[in-house]
Parts: structure tokens; C-alpha cells; sequence
């Protein structure tokens, strides 16, 4: 078989296809090789044009250059947002106080001509606004860069010389730099995409912070109890929530919820719900009444607009009886493991609609006791829902496998759920929130 050198043409080198060319238009092809690639470099707009100037420099050394902008400017008016002639360099997105602005004269009628032109003997008035940057010259290029249709900038080129330009040279200067213009555009735009980008992480980052003052500072010191609870965005804020509430009698409500939805709207949502659930008046007389309470207030004001519901589940844990009774809202079944049988019981006997869907719903109410060394595992679908590369889901059963096998603190095993679920992920970014509490019932 034929090398690869031997089935393609082999390109010839341009001197060899025209061997009587000038030495010339080599060096200039080398400049503007070396400039394209120097510029393809670049990720500033500002080092960007540094390095076209430097380069044009190169091809054109005798030339002045002068770059225009009217954007934001009424008819007639022109900013300089750069000039060979300055010994400092002026940033015109950064600084664009410090740049000239001209009413009138030759500069500003040529950008607000919109056109391409060669002036090729001129004599410029020294009462002319653009006097300072053209005295002197005799001969200007005006080369337009177009932005939707119009020239917002222009770049003029002059020289001492009259005559100093051929036409034939217009088209060219008109591609090339309207290329290296909406190159450089493009630059300006993705560093104020940046900005926002980062301004919008700042935010987002405060939403975070915010949302998670409203989790419990520590976790509930009972005797007889043991909890431990692991709480994760998949976004900066997410949608999430876990609450424990002390009521006058000694009980403890347990409330677990997921509002639909990730980032921050999810986030605002919880915020909402962590509210409302403490605006309660007095300890609930069962689970469901706060869910309903819950409910009144999401339906009447937030949740019939914004298409948003709430899983839920809430408990009452009464110290003396070592009873909870509890109460869901669409939420997936906490898992109680029995120490004497090793039965795992799905809390799955009390459980209705989620919350904010409808006004005026109900919810039934169960109980159970626990017992000593029982262990009550609640969690959001985050944990279960969570999919490995072939879009398995981790599921209930290895979930219950692992509430079966982790024999250790409630710390342990709440470890050991993290890690189960982020092996099976093939430790991939979590894809939705994430909460877990484990609560052992040690007497």
C-alpha cells in the first residue's frame, strides 16, 4: 500500500511558484502569519489590539493610525479610542472617560458617513476638532467596521504623502479589518459575558449562604438519640430542606422537604417554607397539621403560579413513648431498620399528595414506636435517584443493603450512604440535592 506522502500532493513552497516574486510579499505573507496566529492567542481584547497595532507597525510603518467609535453618540459626535500618536495607552472599555470627544470636523463626518473612502490630497483646517490627529496629513484611508448594519467604529489610516493610497487596496483593508474587528468584538463580549457570569456567581453564592443559616445550627442533643445529617446542592443553592422543631412537651419535630426544581428559584422556595413552618402558632396536635398549614400558605400566594410543589415529611417524636407519628407529603418513604429483627419497615402508611398543588387537601397520620437500637433513616430522592453512566438509578434496594450492613454510629453509616452513592456515580457531580438524616433510637 501507498505511504500517506505518496497518495497526497505534496504543496510547493510559494517562492518556487513564483520564483521571480519580490523577497517583499514574503516578509509581509511571514508578518501577517505571525500576526494571525500571535492574535488567535489572545483572550484580552485590549492585548489583542496591542498586538495588531504592533504588527501593523511592521507592514505599515510610516502610516498614522487613528481608531473611531460612535456608539452611544449622537450624530455628528465621535470619540478617539485610540491614536499612534499617544505615548500612554488608554483601555476605551475601561477608561472611557479619558478618551477625546469630538463635535464636528473631518473624523466625525467620515464615520458618520458609513462608507469606505480614500481622501487622497487633503489639507485639514487647524480649527477643525480633529486638527491634533491629522495635522500634517495629506492623504486618509477611512475604513468603517460595521456592527448590525451601521459603522460604530472606524479605523483611519493618514499619511504625510498626497496620493499616499491605491483603491486597490480598499477592498482589502475594508476585510481585513472588519475580521479583526469582530474578532476583537467577540473578545470584548465574552469578558462582559465573564463578568456577568461571575457577578451572577456572587449572587448565587449569597443565595447559598442564606439558605443554609436556615438549616440547624447543631443537631438535636436528646437522650436516647443519636443523629447525624449530611446536607448537598447540586447548584450553589438548591431546593432541599431539613428542619427539627423543640415543642413545649418535650416532643421533636422531624421535617424533611424537596421543592421541585433545582438552583435558585428551588431555593427561594425552601426559604418560603422554612418560614411558613415556623409561623405555626404552638406545637402542631398531629404531623398533617403542619402539613396543611404548609400547604394553606403555598397555595394561597406562591406555588399556584409558579408551577412549583413540595414532597415533604414530617414527624413527632415523643421522648417518654419513643413514639413518632408522622405524616408525608409525596415524600419518598423514610426507612426505619429494626435492631431486634433486622427488618427494614418502609414509613409509607401516611401519605398523600405533595404540598402546593392544590388548596384545602388533607393528610392522613401514622405511629410506630421505636425501639432500643432501632434506626430511622430519612433522606430526599437525591439519594436514590442518583444515576450511574448507563442511567441506573442507585435505588431503594441498595439503600436498604447498606441500612442492613453498616452496624457503626449513625455518622457511619451516613458516610457510608455518601460513598455507596458516589462510587455508583463514577463520582460525577451531584445532578440533584441531596439530603440525609439518620436518627438511632440508642435506649
Amino acid at each position: 500500500m501507498a505511504s500517506v506522502r505518496e497518495r497526497c500532493v505534496v504543496a510547493t513552497p510559494l517562492n518556487q511558484i513564483f520564483p521571480g516574486a519580490p523577497q517583499e510579499w514574503q516578509e509581509r505573507l511571514r508578518t501577517i502569519v505571525d500576526m494571525m496566529r500571535e492574535m488567535s492567542l489572545q483572550h484580552d481584547p485590549q492585548a489583542m489590539v496591542r498586538a495588531y497595532g504592533r504588527r501593523m507597525v511592521e507592514l505599515m510603518p510610516s502610516m498614522r493610525r487613528i481608531s473611531l467609535s460612535r456608539r452611544d453618540l449622537p450624530p455628528g459626535q465621535v470619540r478617539v479610542t485610540r491614536f499612534s500618536g499617544w505615548q500612554h495607552e488608554v483601555n476605551p472599555w475601561k477608561e472611557p472617560e479619558k478618551l477625546p470627544h469630538l463635535k464636528g470636523g473631518l473624523l466625525a463626518e467620515l464615520i458618520w458617513a458609513d462608507e469606505p473612502q480614500i481622501l487622497n490630497d487633503c489639507h485639514i483646517s487647524p480649527d477643525d476638532p480633529s486638527y491634533e490627529f491629522l495635522s500634517g496629513q495629506r492623504s486618509i484611508m477611512a475604513i468603517p467596521l460595521f456592527d448590525k448594519g451601521t459603522a460604530q467604529n472606524m479605523v483611519v489610516l493618514s499619511n504625510g504623502e498626497p496620493h499616499g493610497f491605491s483603491p486597490d487596496e480598499l477592498p482589502e483593508r475594508v476585510w481585513m479589518a472588519n475580521l479583526f474587528g469582530q474578532a476583537t468584538q467577540n473578545l470584548v463580549l465574552a469578558e462582559q459575558l465573564e463578568a456577568a457570569y461571575q457577578q451572577v456567581e456572587r449572587e448565587l453564592q449569597v443565595v447559598a449562604d442564606i439558605q443554609r443559616s436556615m438549616l440547624p445550627k447543631e443537631l438535636p442533643r436528646r437522650a436516647g438519640l443519636e443523629v447525624s445529617a449530611h446536607y448537598q446542592t447540586s447548584r450553589q443553592a438548591g431546593g432541599d430542606y431539613y428542619d427539627f422543631f423543640n415543642y413545649p412537651d418535650d416532643s421533636m419535630g422531624i421535617l424533611v422537604a424537596d421543592v421541585s426544581g433545582h438552583g435558585t428559584p428551588s431555593a427561594v422556595m425552601m426559604a418560603l417554607t422554612h418560614c411558613i413552618a415556623h409561623m405555626l402558632a404552638g406545637p402542631p396536635t398531629e404531623p398533617s397539621e403542619l402539613l396543611a398549614h404548609l400547604n394553606d400558605h403555598l397555595t394561597s400566594r406562591y406555588t399556584l403560579e409558579s408551577n412549583h410543589f413540595i414532597t415533604a415529611f414530617f414527624g413527632i417524636y415523643h421522648p417518654r413513648t419513643r413514639c413518632i407519628e408522622y405524616s408525608s407529603a409525596g415524600h419518598n418513604p423514610p426507612r426505619l431498620w429494626r435492631a431486634r429483627t433486622g427488618e427494614i419497615i418502609s414509613l409509607e402508611n401516611a401519605t398523600s399528595l405533595p404540598l402546593g398543588i392544590a388548596p384545602d387537601l388533607t393528610w392522613p397520620n401514622a405511629s410506630l414506636e421505636l425501639q432500643e437500637g432501632d434506626r430511622l433513616v430519612i433522606y430526599t430522592d437525591g439519594i436514590v435517584e442518583a444515576a450511574d453512566p448507563q442511567f441506573e438509578l442507585f435505588g431503594m434496594e441498595r439503600l436498604d443493603d447498606l441500612i442492613r450492613q453498616v452496624q457503626g454510629t449513625p455518622e457511619e453509616l451516613r458516610n457510608a450512604i455518601l460513598t455507596a452513592v458516589d462510587v455508583f456515580t463514577h463520582h460525577a457531580p451531584a445532578s440533584d440535592d441531596r439530603t440525609l438524616l439518620v436518627i438511632d433510637q440508642l435506649t
